[in-house]
């Protein structure tokens, strides 16, 4: 059997993660620059922790954990009634064993984002938290998707999040850490798009479509995958009125500036309290970020932004590549008023935002933006063609590394010509600056393999030289 890996996984080649680890390290500088503290998470939870928290859709793309052992020990009564439902078609008792034996043999499940186990972290560990509590966290998250281009089943998410504060001065300060990260990957010309669920709700609630508001958002969310026709099929097929899409349609026209944007919402909206307050919260975001300036992103109301998640309730962010390149969105994040709440705590209000590394990482691939870098290798190899001179040349290797300075033994010795011209191969694929060819009365030959000079010189000229 060929060997393979699951569908939607990747490995990493030490170049792939080397150019990584370059937009981990950019991240993470610009979190701890903001003041974000890191904290590390489990890979699984209980499943009732992550379980309907996501809205239907969200749910179904959960990996769920087989329990350990006997798993099947306890499903033994409610699997004679899974057949028996199943010769008798009667779907609904069906459903209910299926739901009944899943939670039988699996009571974990493999992390579905960061935001739900960081709520249930703020929960768990509140009173040794001071709030309000910035945290960032830097981890792979799995869902059950279909793969695609920029769409995978197990992803890196990088969070920062702030809880314990209502202010909309977070707002502002995610908006400039998305325009920081992305000028410092040289990223320029992103666009940072925004809307407010409130907006949503006031929009769903001058329709009359109140009672189906998060169908609304989901539908709504599809808009670039799907279309005007499709949302609008989708929509009619959730019961959702002909007579109030027809008052939703000025959403997919919207266009001009901000300001203008927010004037038409105000119009569109003035019956609405809960859609006023949204735009209002906006206008404060929308007039502080130009009155401070973005260094090379674009920030852009986008009034048909969702944000599928059911957990947001204020502010809704989504990152889209600059134009010209087609990936899906490689950030996004929101406010949530009470997260926390499904596990106990109240009232703590809470606002974050995610960057998509490895979509991040497929933008920058595109636009050859990995110029600098550099794939981590020694600065110096010892040649190994006489066993005689080994414990010399590891001794040497020894202080070199007290130094700080990357080197290695090439492990097999090479007496023969075609050895030797092995090594030198190896040394040449990994482009290896510097090389010690020779190793006598303590002197050491160093060949510069840039420009070919070489020199003769004793252990300390030689790490002075290196440095």
């Amino acid at each position: 059997m060929k060997p393979s890996i699951p569908k939607g996984t990747r490995d990493f080649s030490p170049t792939e993660v080397a150019k990584r680890n370059y937009i981990f390290s950019i991240i993470k500088s610009s979190f701890e620059n903001f003041g974000f503290q890191p904290i590390e998470t489990p890979s699984f939870e209980n499943s009732s922790t992550l379980m309907g928290k996501y809205g239907e859709e969200g749910d179904r793309l959960i990996f769920k954990i087989l329990n350990s052992g006997d798993y099947l020990a306890k499903v033994k009564e409610g699997f004679e009634s899974f057949v028996d439902n199943s010769i008798r078609k009667d779907l609904k008792s069906l459903s209910y064993n299926i739901n009944t034996i899943t939670k039988s043999i699996s009571e974990k499940a493999l992390r579905y984002d960061l935001t739900v186990p960081f709520a249930r972290y703020v929960v768990q560990h509140q009173n040794e938290i001071n709030f309000p509590f910035k945290r960032y966290q830097m981890q792979p998250v799995w869902r059950a998707d279909r793969p695609q281009k920029g769409r995978f089943r197990e992803f890196y998410q990088c969070d920062a999040d702030v809880v314990g504060s209502k202010s909309l001065m977070q707002e502002i300060e995610f908006v400039q850490l998305y325009d920081d990260v992305f000028t410092k990957l040289k990223l320029e010309g992103a666009t940072i798009k925004m809307n407010n669920r409130k907006i949503l709700t006031g929009i769903a609630e001058i329709i009359g479509a109140s009672d189906k508001l998060i169908d609304f958002t989901i539908a709504l969310d599809k808009l670039d995958k799907i279309g005007v026709e499709g949302v609008t099929k989708e929509l009619l097929s959730k019961g959702i009125t002909a007579k109030a899409i027809e008052k939703v349609q000025p959403l997919f026209s919207f266009n001009g500036s901000n300001q203008e944007k927010l004037d038409q919402l105000k119009g569109m909206l003035s019956a609405s309290d809960e859609g006023l307050s949204g735009i209002e919260d906006l206008e404060f975001i929308i007039k502080n970020i130009s009155e401070l300036g973005l260094q090379s992103a674009n920030l852009n109301i986008d009034v048909t932004l969702a944000r599928g998640l059911n957990y947001y309730t204020g502010a809704i962010f989504e990152v889209a590549a600059p134009e010209g390149v087609k990936m899906g969105s490689i950030g996004g994040g929101g406010r949530y008023d009470d997260l926390t709440g499904i596990f106990g705590l109240k009232d703590v209000s809470g606002v974050g935002i995610s960057f998509g590394l490895d979509r991040i990482y497929l933008v920058l691939e595109e636009l050859d933006l990995f110029n600098e870098v550099l794939l981590p290798k020694p600065k110096v190899v010892f040649m190994n063609f006489d066993e005689s001179i080994r414990l010399s040349q590891l001794k040497a290797i020894k202080e070199l590394r007290k130094n700080n300075i990357k080197c290695e033994l090439y492990p097999d010795v090479g007496k023969s010509g075609k050895q030797q011209k092995k090594q030198w191969k190896y040394i040449s694929n990994r482009e290896i600056p510097f090389v010690v060819s020779k190793v006598e009365n303590e002197l050491f030959i160093v060949k510069n393999m840039n420009n070919g000079e070489q020199c003769t010189c004793n252990l300390s000229e030689m790490i002075e030289r290196l440095k």
